[in-house]
């Protein structure tokens, strides 16, 4: 039985980088649910499925597959045998995976294959459900979160880093209805597990945040 860490909260939160971090330090695997559904978005978005078309969607299921491999050590996300790892952080397949991953099917379409390897290894895992619903009965629970404003900043210099064209005011702004269309969809929607610990990273540096999980952990 594999020793579960469950890290949830909203987007922009740094629950990536603090699981890839807690799972560094522990030599656990870092299993990323939301580039899972991103996978998924990929495949939608080559399909040209709307988000508004939820039978296109549900039929678009059946035929992706996302797993996840590792190449020297980095995680890396396939797409029916393509690796698509380079897409995956592109703001249409984020919107694209936000708004169709509440629907049951394509949450099927991946818990199995998640609850599998949570069972079977060591496992650090990071989304919006995963101490709620995917991993209910993990051993560690953490709700990660900080300020829109500091999620904005984030993201912004994310992006100016890059070279990309960005306006800070929009991307608090898109932040701020994710935030609200995770929180009330239908189902599994984002919350903080009753017996999970808060931890609000807005002051943090990564590794305070690494080292407060690390402290909670038993093994």
């Amino acid at each position: 039985m594999g020793y579960n860490i469950a890290i949830d909260g909203p987007a922009g939160a740094g629950k990536s980088t603090i699981a890839k971090q807690v799972a560094h330090k522990k030599g656990y695997i870092y299993v990323d649910t939301g580039a899972m559904y991103r996978g998924l978005a990929v495949y939608l978005l080559k399909n040209h499925i709307l988000p508004e078309d939820t039978e296109g969607i549900i039929r678009a299921c059946q035929d992706a597959d996302v797993s996840i491999g590792y190449e020297n050590g980095v995680q890396q996300v396939y797409l029916n045998g393509e690796n698509i790892t380079g897409r995956l952080r592109e703001e249409a397949v984020g919107d694209m995976a936000s708004k169709s991953s509440p629907i049951p099917e394509v949450r099927e379409k991946l818990l199995m294959l998640q609850r599998t390897l949570a069972k079977e290894k060591d496992v650090v895992m990071d989304g919006r459900d995963i101490g709620t619903n995917i991993l209910p009965d993990a051993d560690v629970k953490v709700y990660l979160t900080a300020s829109v404003e500091t999620r904005a900043k984030r993201r912004y210099d994310e992006l100016k880093a890059k070279g990309a064209a960005c306006d800070i005011k929009q991307i608090a702004g898109d932040i701020k209805e994710r935030d609200h269309r995770d929180m009330t969809r239908e189902t599994a929607p984002l919350r903080q597990a009753e017996d999970a610990v808060l931890i609000d990273s807005s002051d943090m540096t990564i590794e305070e945040v690494t080292d407060a999980i690390l402290k909670l952990c038993n093994s």
